[in-house]
């Protein structure tokens, strides 16, 4: 387990830096913070990742969201494809490597936030409090998978001096109070705090780690797409800015929308309750809806490498019949344009 000051510099250096095989369960060890009452909180320990490789008590995931007006020989119904961005791996994603010339142009703007990578985190440990009327899992260490304003809480008072010990410390943690309150018609957990004082795990939460075990969190990130898969999601991409159908025949070996069967087993295996509802609610979907079954919407954090967007956008893309909207066709025939010029 790293300390706590290996911790604030490591992330010290990721900041000073430019950015640079999958499990899929079908428990309910997610904690479904989003569902809270606007007004409540919920009360988190966390707990260290198993991997003693992992610096951190959580993992980073990079997720492109690739929106479709329907399946290839199936229903006319906008879709969506979920597929991991290659920099969460530090290698070059053909999908960013596109979008980020958008920026410069105003008029494609929009455009490049829907195609941007949405940024979430998994931790795991217990839920203190629950303000939730839910049957807890056998297993009573939970994953929480927490979007950029969260985290950045999370983040800022790891590099308080202030802090003194690990708020993963099995006697002297810290616990985090996740609040719960509106901002506009969205959720917004900026309230959210550690405790001020420390407090040891109850020996009930000591016989369940040595019972279960902690999670290697790495095992709840996509599996690293292999060549072809990587030539799939830049064809996908295409596709979904030209408008076009998803096409199960060309792509349902590696990527396709959650809930289609092709029949195949494909490399985007992770279920859509671990990888998208808890980051939707965060910071897109309504209050007073549940969060979508099939869309994660937290928007990217700040990139260092220009002209990406200096906050992850609240809508990823314009609705449907706004004055300024252009068609996939005139989009694409400027970005093209504009890179033969």
């Amino acid at each position: 387990m790293a300390s706590l000051a290996e911790i604030r510099a490591k992330l010290q250096s990721m900041e000073s830096k430019p950015g640079g095989g999958s499990k899929a369960q079908g428990d309910n060890a997610i904690y479904p913070f989003w569902n809270i009452d606007e007004g409540t909180s919920a009360v988190m320990r966390f707990l260290p990742d198993s991997d003693p490789n992992n610096t951190f008590f959580w993992v980073e995931r990079q997720m492109i969201r690739l929106t479709f007006p329907g399946v290839a020989g199936g229903d006319a119904r906008p879709v969506t494809v979920q597929v991991p961005c290659m920099e969460m791996w530090n290698e070059t994603c053909p999908i960013l490597t596109e979008v980020r010339p958008w920026f410069k142009d105003p008029s494609l703007e929009d455009m490049g936030r829907k195609y941007w990578k949405k940024r979430s985190y998994i931790f795991q440990g217990f839920v203190n409090e629950n303000p939730l009327d839910e049957t807890s899992p056998e297993n009573p260490i939970r994953r929480f998978v927490i979007g950029p304003q969260i985290f950045n809480i999370i983040k800022s008072a790891l590099m308080d001096p202030e802090m003194e010990n690990l708020p993963t410390d099995y006697v002297a943690g810290t616990d985090f109070r996740l609040s719960k309150t509106t901002k506009g018609q969205y959720a917004d957990y900026s309230t959210s705090k550690w405790a001020r004082k420390e407090s040891a795990l109850t020996e009930e939460q000591l016989a369940a780690i040595d019972t279960h075990g902690l999670y290697n969190l790495n095992d709840f990130l996509p599996a690293k797409p292999s060549a072809e898969g990587v030539q799939a999601i830049s064809e996908m991409f295409a596709a979904s800015v030209d408008g076009e159908l998803y096409d199960p025949a060309k792509w349902g070996d590696f990527y396709k929308p959650y809930g289609l069967d092709t029949g195949t087993s494909t490399q985007s295996t992770v279920a859509p309750a671990q990888t998208v509802q808890a980051t939707a609610t965060e910071s897109v979907a309504p209050v007073t809806t549940p969060a979508p079954a099939v869309a994660e919407t937290t928007a990217p954090a700040v990139e260092t490498p220009a002209p990406a967007p200096a906050a992850e956008p609240v809508a990823s893309a314009p609705a449907e019949g706004d004055a300024g909207k252009k068609s996939a066709d005139d989009i694409l025939n400027m970005i093209r344009n504009r890179q033969s010029s």
